[in-house]
């Protein structure tokens, strides 16, 4: 069972420059594991498998994704992963470190 995603990232997620894994965020396409609508985001837990070749890839907590279209890579800092995980787009999430910073 798959679920596809489109417009998605590979996130690498980062604490003080080391890697301490890659994610997937992505917008629901077809989901046959009937845990998501169409058109939601999804952030995945720490990617296992990747495999450009048949645009597969497997989490740690063995969930199965299709690509389509593509997609983007893009870091974010542990702080923000709270905000990916609840929808922001690693774009939106840049964005917003952007304005803090200006404010700050």
């Amino acid at each position: 069972m798959n679920t596809t995603v489109k417009n998605w990232y590979i996130v690498a997620v980062m604490d003080d420059q080391q890697l301490v894994g890659e994610v997937l965020y992505g917008i629901v396409q077809d989901d046959q594991t009937y845990r998501f609508y169409d058109g939601d985001y999804v952030t995945t837990s720490r990617i296992v498998l990747m495999d450009f070749k048949t645009r597969q890839i497997i989490t740690a907590s063995n969930s199965h994704y299709q690509l389509t279209g593509s997609g983007k890579r893009a870091i974010i800092d542990l702080d923000d992963f709270e905000l990916l995980r609840k929808g922001f787009s690693p774009e939106q999430i840049r964005a917003l470190n952007h304005v803090s910073s200006i404010v700050h």
